[in-house]
């Protein structure tokens, strides 16, 4: 992607946007890379899926207050809907996306 969206545009969307913080050292979050593929599968164009390395985006996990990694935030119209910290399985996920999109 030649210009990078800013984190506000990117959660200022009308489909939901599940937004992964996580680290390249974190076992639980190597966990969750698989889980989110699926999801994505599922989902199709109905969600987006972004992760956010906190090592590298820390501006943006510490005005979150991410404290833990992985820390998964689901947003529509940049409004949180959805904020859990620790590995969640693929049809929780659909299902918390399906619940946003009809919000």
């Amino acid at each position: 992607m030649a210009n990078k969206m800013s984190f506000q545009d990117l959660i200022n969307s009308e489909v939901p946007v599940l937004v992964d913080f996580s680290a390249e050292w974190c076992g639980p979050c190597k966990m969750m890379a698989p889980v989110l593929q699926e999801v994505s599968k599922k989902m199709g164009d109905k969600a987006r899926i972004v992760k956010i390395d906190v090592d590298q985006n820390g501006k943006i996990a510490e005005s979150l207050q991410v404290r833990s990694v992985p820390t998964l935030i689901i947003y529509r119209n940049g409004k949180q809907l959805y904020r859990q910290a620790g590995v969640h399985s693929a049809n929780q996920l659909t299902e918390l996306l399906q619940q946003a999109a009809q919000q």
